[in-house]
């Protein structure tokens, strides 16, 4: 398989998921679970990223589609198609799996994975956290990871406005 395969084959869905994360459970993997648009991959994106991945043993990303991304921040994003967002993300070499859905929470998919580890960033409340209940009612565990300082897409996206 070249790199190229490699990344796509982590983009994944349906059928293909719930056989990885019967193999995953088989070995008896932590799964650890996270989500968000990743509309331009930042530094503070990697940062977050590689500690969620620190967790456990499979890092599943749950990637808000193109639709999703509309509804929840406007006719003016994503920037990039969710394709590239899902191969970008794909490509980190800590990233087990993306999986994109088209809510605006990524409730229903938590549901159905039923990570070990919910983890989102500290700038929200554990109980905040969509899925948070679903994680905890099976005896998972809720991660808020600390965000790097200074880094944001709205502040990586105003800047490029005021370059051009």
């Amino acid at each position: 398989m070249n790199q190229l395969e490699l990344v796509k084959s982590k983009i994944i869905k349906g059928e293909r998921l719930r056989s990885l994360l019967n193999v995953w459970r088989f070995k008896d993997y932590k799964i650890v679970f996270t989500n968000g648009c990743f509309d331009i991959l930042h530094y503070g994106h990697i940062v977050y990223l590689a500690k969620a991945s620190e967790l456990g043993n499979i890092l599943i990303i749950g990637l808000n589609t193109d639709v999703s991304v509309s509804s929840i921040k406007g006719n003016s994003r994503p920037v990039q198609y969710e394709k590239t967002r899902a191969y970008c993300l794909a490509a980190l070499h800590f990233v087990d799996a993306v999986v994109l859905f088209d809510d605006d929470t990524p409730y229903n998919l938590i549901s159905s994975i039923r990570p070990d580890i919910l983890v989102k960033g500290s700038d929200y409340k554990p109980e905040d956290i969509a899925g948070y209940d679903i994680v905890k009612s099976y005896g998972g565990r809720i991660i808020n990871i600390e965000l790097s300082k200074g880094y944001s897409t709205t502040g990586l996206i105003n800047k490029i406005k005021k370059v051009s």
